[in-house]
């Protein structure tokens, strides 16, 4: 089934061209790797497609309903979550805290969001549970400020995950970890769509991700170049051409 169908989606600013018609579709229950180099235009797409910025041209559709223009909160309602390239948490709350303020967005807009009647036992217990779900439950009542990059990022999946999202745009999860660190991310994100979850993913470390996808769609300078099963892409001359002044090789084998 057809979780999600983008349709020559564009995006400019001034007189750049960040996204340039680009059409591609999600398979539910697939990972799909979204990869370029530098400047390709991968953060813009995630952009659009979770409302952080209006397309100026195409249509994004998920599960059949057109969400073009929708803002990141209507994107979030509708089952679409994300991760973002550098990671923010907020720094003096614990682990747990952090997601249990992700776990308090169905009170937001009403009385409760005022009284604070959602800082439950109960919602406590679905972070810890969401922690857990990412390997992270014995850090939950650590500040995520003090934790490593690679448990921040974990910090921020939770957060996604406990949006109950059906798609999961992960950027880069994988950037800025040691190769055993990268490993056992993969190895998370295995896991998720294996639960059920659909998965977009943009990433510079390739041979870890190359492994992990079960198709590629590249871009380059906003034009999408190739499209398909990974073993068919990363030997595509119009990929190799596109990473030769970056490093040579899009798998960095």
């Amino acid at each position: 089934m057809r979780i999600l169908e983008v349709v020559g989606l564009t995006k400019r600013f001034a007189g750049l061209t960040a996204l340039d018609a680009v059409s591609f579709t999600l398979e539910e229950g697939q990972i799909l790797g979204l990869f370029g180099p530098n400047g390709a235009g991968k953060t813009t797409c995630f952009h659009c497609l979770s409302g952080f910025a209006p397309a100026d041209g195409g249509r994004i559709i998920f599960d059949g309903r057109d969400i073009t223009g929708q803002a990141p909160h209507e994107v979030a309602r509708v089952g679409i979550a994300r991760t973002f390239q550098i990671v923010k948490p907020f720094r003096n709350l614990t682990a747990a805290e952090n997601v249990t303020v992700a776990l308090g967005r169905r009170h937001y807009e009403g009385s409760a969001a005022l009284l604070g009647s959602w800082r439950r036992p109960a919602t406590r217990r679905q972070a810890l549970d969401l922690l857990d779900r990412v390997g992270l439950s014995a850090q939950a009542d650590r500040k995520a400020g003090l934790l490593p990059l690679g448990m921040q990022k974990r910090v921020e999946l939770a957060r996604a995950l406990a949006l109950e999202p059906r798609l999961l745009l992960l950027d880069e999860p994988l950037g800025g970890l040691s190769h055993e660190e990268a490993a056992s991310a993969a190895t998370l994100i295995a896991a998720l769509r294996a639960q059920g979850l659909s998965v977009i993913l943009v990433e510079h470390q390739m041979r870890v991700a190359m492994a992990l996808v079960d198709r590629v769609v590249v871009l380059d300078h906003g034009t999408l170049i190739a499209s398909g099963p990974p073993a068919r892409v990363r030997s595509d001359p119009k990929v190799i051409e596109a990473y030769l002044g970056q490093d040579g090789d899009p798998t960095g084998a």
